[in-house]
């Protein structure tokens, strides 16, 4: 594994890998355990990477989310990882050491995520999936996170990746955003309501729009998740802060299932002390 293909990670990432961890070790045990009717889970790893990350405190290195997975018990039924870069894909073709139920995709993941590995996880056919969304940026289409809330067999976590938007899209001056950097953020949140929610012309005596707080637009957006994809029960963001203490990105569950809520609930308890 060459390693210009592993990430160097810092420690907050580290917590996202330990809370990824350890509900996916949850929601196998369940699905797992249920008889009638018998459940068929399935992992899922939208930006999978290599596989494996180096430690930016400790300089070792840190298992990643497919490498996490795969160490679950008792084991998920299926497991697709996916990543657009051929080097990891390599590196991922070894992680999954030619095990038959691991399926590695090289590729855009939405297109991959809709065209081949969603129609694996259909409600009726007593098929369930444990999917992570975790873009480097604005690298996600809505269509993806619609279509999982739609089909009620599919719970995601998921990367708002708040500091991209804030540095390329919702600028001070709305006017400034190059038209390329607002329709990234269209694509990724669906529609432009994006505008509406980032900014306002109340509280201020000249009419003119100013930028609102990172919680207002999470709160916008998971009320999409809620009203718009579908999704029956969404956690407050967990903000996920770099060592200097700003807000890298927000973390997001989304399930068809009051449980699956209560367990992230717990493990983001657990965790936010650490952030």
């Amino acid at each position: 594994m060459a390693d210009s293909n592993i990430d160097e990670i810092g420690p907050w990432s580290e917590v996202k890998l330990d809370i990824i961890r350890e509900y996916a070790q949850a929601y196998s045990q369940i699905l797992s355990a249920q008889k009638e009717p018998r459940l068929y889970h399935i992992y899922i790893d939208a930006f999978a990477g290599a596989g494996v990350h180096l430690s930016r405190a400790t300089k070792e290195f840190v298992p990643g989310s497919p490498l996490n997975a795969l160490n679950v018990s008792p084991p998920f039924a299926e497991y697709h990882f996916i990543d657009i870069d051929q080097a990891r894909v390599d590196s991922l073709q070894q992680v999954a050491q030619q095990r038959q139920n691991v399926f590695v995709h090289e590729g855009d993941c939405n297109q991959v995520l809709l065209g081949k590995v969603f129609p694996r996880v259909q409600y009726k056919d007593y098929r369930r999936g444990f999917c992570w969304l975790d873009p480097y940026g604005l690298h996600l289409d809505w269509k993806v996170i619609y279509t999982a809330g739609q089909m009620k067999s599919v719970e995601i976590f998921l990367n708002f990746p708040i500091m991209d938007m804030n540095m390329n899209v919702l600028k001070h001056d709305p006017e400034s955003v190059p038209s390329e950097q607002a329709e990234r953020m269209t694509r990724f949140w669906g529609d432009g309501s994006w505008k509406s929610a980032a900014y306002s012309t109340t509280g201020n005596l000249f009419g003119y729009e100013e930028k609102l707080d990172n919680e207002t637009v999470t709160k916008a957006f998971r009320e999409r998740l809620l009203g718009v994809a579908g999704f029956k029960h969404v956690s407050k963001p967990l903000a996920m802060r770099n060592s200097r203490g700003a807000v890298v990105y927000y973390l997001f569950f989304a399930s068809p299932k009051p449980v699956a809520l209560r367990i992230v609930k717990d493990i983001f308890k657990k965790h936010e002390k650490n952030l």
